[in-house]
């Protein structure tokens, strides 16, 4: 018997410039855990919706989320990009530029930690901020996607059920801890209008007031 999630995926079209980032990775040898495609078709919704100009995603991959924000971004919108590998932005790139959105994506490698600071030492302000990277730092990256965040804007965490281990108790390991504090802040923090969609592996959305 199909899924819930299976069932919904059957509904689309294949989607030659995604299907190109999952053999991207492949080829590259590298994990393909790029975000779910009902939630990559929600981003582009999202980035849409909210008419964003400025979208910041904190953990590129192979471009996969990249073109998911992209693709809704406003008329002579931009996504700035954050990696740690530099080989892993030049496959993103390539992805992007195969998909026809080259010019629409700027890329700053290197620990994010370091990245986000000079952004905000830039004054650099953002309408949408994607969380998809190391799992144990997404406490710290929410505290910078508030700080960058105009009014209005919306932010995402992909991952947030870490396939059930932060619904486990007995599940006391540091990303698991670090993603309890995340899902937690976003629920309370009164500065955010949230919810946490419990389908593929969890995406945590808020609007910031």
């Amino acid at each position: 018997m199909q899924t819930n999630e299976q069932y919904a995926a059957g509904l689309y079209a294949a989607d030659p410039d995604l299907d190109r980032v999952r053999r991207g990775l492949e080829e590259a040898g590298m994990p393909d855990i790029s975000i779910a495609d009902g939630y990559g078709r929600l981003l582009t919704m999202l980035v849409q919706l909210a008419g964003a100009r400025d979208a910041l995603e904190i953990g590129a991959l192979g471009g996969y989320s990249g073109i998911c924000l992209a693709r809704g971004l406003a008329e002579g919108g931009t996504l700035t990009s954050l990696e740690l590998e530099a080989s892993y932005a030049e496959v993103a790139r390539r992805h992007l530029e195969a998909a026809g959105l080259g010019a629409r994506v700027a890329y700053r490698i290197g620990d994010a930690r370091r990245s986000l600071a000079e952004l905000a030492g830039e004054g650099r302000r953002f309408d949408f901020v994607l969380i998809d990277a190391d799992k144990e730092s997404y406490p710290v990256y929410l505290d910078w996607a508030i700080k960058l965040a105009r009014p209005g804007a919306i932010i995402a965490g992909d991952n947030t059920l870490l396939r059930g281990r932060v619904a486990d108790p007995e599940r006391q390991g540091p990303s698991v801890l670090a993603m309890r504090e995340f899902n937690q802040r976003m629920a309370t923090d009164p500065r955010l209008l949230s919810t946490l969609l419990p389908a593929y592996d969890g995406l945590a959305l808020a609007v910031v007031e």
